[in-house]
């Protein structure tokens, strides 16, 4: 029947299994959701248990379509939710606990302490990250430390440590195989960038013996193969692993120095690809590996800065306020007024991002009248989502030196065209959509066929991209300025 791709995309809501054919075509995907689990306030949780199942689940529900069959799968591409941590059993692959979720600020007070005692700098300079919650190290650190049992298991060797895609792999190789990508190592704020190796370092700084950690990998080499899965033949090569982010830049094509991609989720993430030079940055913005291209390759890195609300805000006015019954009817209601009429939102709902980094900042609203219609609301909504992205943009120009190229966009939101023009116009740059939408899959689905060799390069997978539509800019460059100083006064206003 041909040859094809599975791709696994397992996010922070529900895990996704997709097949691509040889021309670079998404056939099919299926989508399985999990539960969230909030202990206490501020802290996140996954069964891995769930995150296992919807997996398994997907796996089987995509060869219920009858595309292919399962020996048509030539390599498996995996993507997936990035600093999520968890431990688990060598002997028995059992989880230990349950997997503290990117999200999770339950390690704030830890790296607080770090900062005080001056080690942001030297974790900086060798991670590429901030000392933040978000990331993995401090994560570790907590479940060694409050996970039941742990002690008994790490004297015996039988703790594994790992990000999603180590646990994936190790289910879907039976054990076989602990191993990570480079990029997702990135992520843990453990691995040095230069030596794309784990840095005894940074080890002993959040306390993490080096012997629970996977072993670093290419994103697109063979890193493992299928053994004992239900509804897969043993032998499948699992040949492309990014983090969600980093597949993503990979989907979108964005394979030289400058491109950009912003993917508009619950939260926005904006890459901007930076090539072989580890660029350190000076606005508040992280250096991350973007990906590296089979055993022997080099890293390609990227400069990223992430908003941690843009469509969840406009969940928040749906589930919240009750302002509008389904999140695509925003935009009809924001074009029912000519402009945020004065209105600015900050949507700092749980802190601040890239390039700011205050967690303690809160959302706000300013410039209300008795003239203020729910339109305004909701146009405020949007030009917020767009604003802090081009905040982020501006910085990464800085850093880069150079202007950037046309800002390819992708995620649910981006099917928002009134948001797509409004990201065009206050940033001053043509936004592209692609044709396939679902490019943190595409992506995964590229790093897997280079892996086996089913494209060739980069160059042929550039070819298979297709442009969606564009969207140029429509503001003047004076009412760009006059609308991000009313921004910047009102984003003082929620630092102060």
């Amino acid at each position: 029947m041909g040859r094809f791709v599975l791709a696994i995309d397992q996010g922070t809501t529900g895990s996704t299994v997709a097949l691509m054919d040889a021309s670079g075509k998404l056939r099919a995907s299926v989508n399985y959701e999990f539960p969230q689990i909030y202990p206490q306030p501020g802290w996140v949780e996954h069964r891995p248990v769930d995150i296992w199942d919807s997996v398994a689940k997907g796996i089987r529900g995509i060869f219920r379509k009858k595309i292919c069959r399962p020996t048509d799968i030539v390599a498996i591409g995996i993507t997936n939710q990035r600093e999520t941590s968890l431990l688990w059993d060598r002997s028995s692959g059992e989880p230990l606990s349950n997997a503290i979720v990117w999200q999770c600020r339950r390690t704030t007070d830890f790296c607080e302490s770090l900062r005080a005692a001056g080690h942001e700098k030297i974790v900086k300079r060798k991670s590429g990250l901030v000392l933040d919650p978000y990331f993995s190290g401090s994560k570790y650190r907590w479940l060694l430390k409050n996970t039941p049992g742990v002690s008994r298991l790490l004297q015996s060797k039988r703790v594994a440590a790992g990000t999603i895609d180590s646990f994936l792999i190790w289910q879907l190789t039976g054990g076989d195989t602990h191993v990570t990508d480079i990029s997702n190592a990135s992520r843990t704020s453990l691995m040095n960038l230069k030596t794309g190796k784990w840095d005894a370092q940074l080890l002993d700084l959040f306390d993490v013996p080096r012997e629970i950690l996977p072993q670093i990998r290419s994103s697109s080499a063979i890193l493992g193969r299928t053994r004992g899965v239900k509804g897969l033949p043993d032998g499948i090569p699992i040949s492309g692993v990014a983090g969600d982010q980093q597949a993503a830049l990979f989907g979108q094509a964005c394979f030289g120095m400058g491109d950009a991609k912003c993917t508009f989720g619950t939260g926005s993430f904006i890459l901007m690809n930076t090539g072989s030079e580890l660029l350190q940055s000076n606005s508040g913005l992280l250096t991350t590996v973007a990906w590296q291209l089979g055993e022997k390759g080099k890293p390609v890195y990227a400069l990223e800065g992430g908003a941690f609300v843009c469509g969840a805000a406009v969940q928040w006015l749906r589930d919240g306020l009750k302002m509008i019954k389904t999140a695509p009817a925003i935009e009809g209601l924001a074009r029912q007024v000519e402009d945020h009429g004065g209105v600015e939102f900050v949507p700092a709902l749980t802190g601040l991002g890239a390039p700011h980094w205050a967690p303690e900042a809160r959302g706000t609203f300013t410039g209300l009248t008795r003239g203020t219609e729910r339109g305004h609301i909701a146009r405020a909504t949007l030009d917020a989502m767009a604003l802090q992205n081009a905040d982020i943009l501006r910085s990464m120009e800085a850093d880069l030196g150079k202007r950037m190229k046309p800002l390819r966009v992708d995620g649910g939101a981006a099917a928002n065209n009134l948001l797509m023009q409004i990201q065009s116009n206050v940033l001053g740059r043509r936004l592209i959509r692609p044709a396939v939408i679902e490019t943190t899959v595409a992506g995964a689905c590229y790093l897997a066929g280079l892996g086996v060799g089913l494209w060739q390069s980069p160059a042929e997978v550039r070819k298979i991209w297709q442009v969606g539509r564009e969207f140029k800019v429509q503001m003047s460059a004076a009412a760009r300025r006059k609308r991000t100083a009313s921004w910047n006064t009102a984003l003082q206003r929620t630092l102060l």
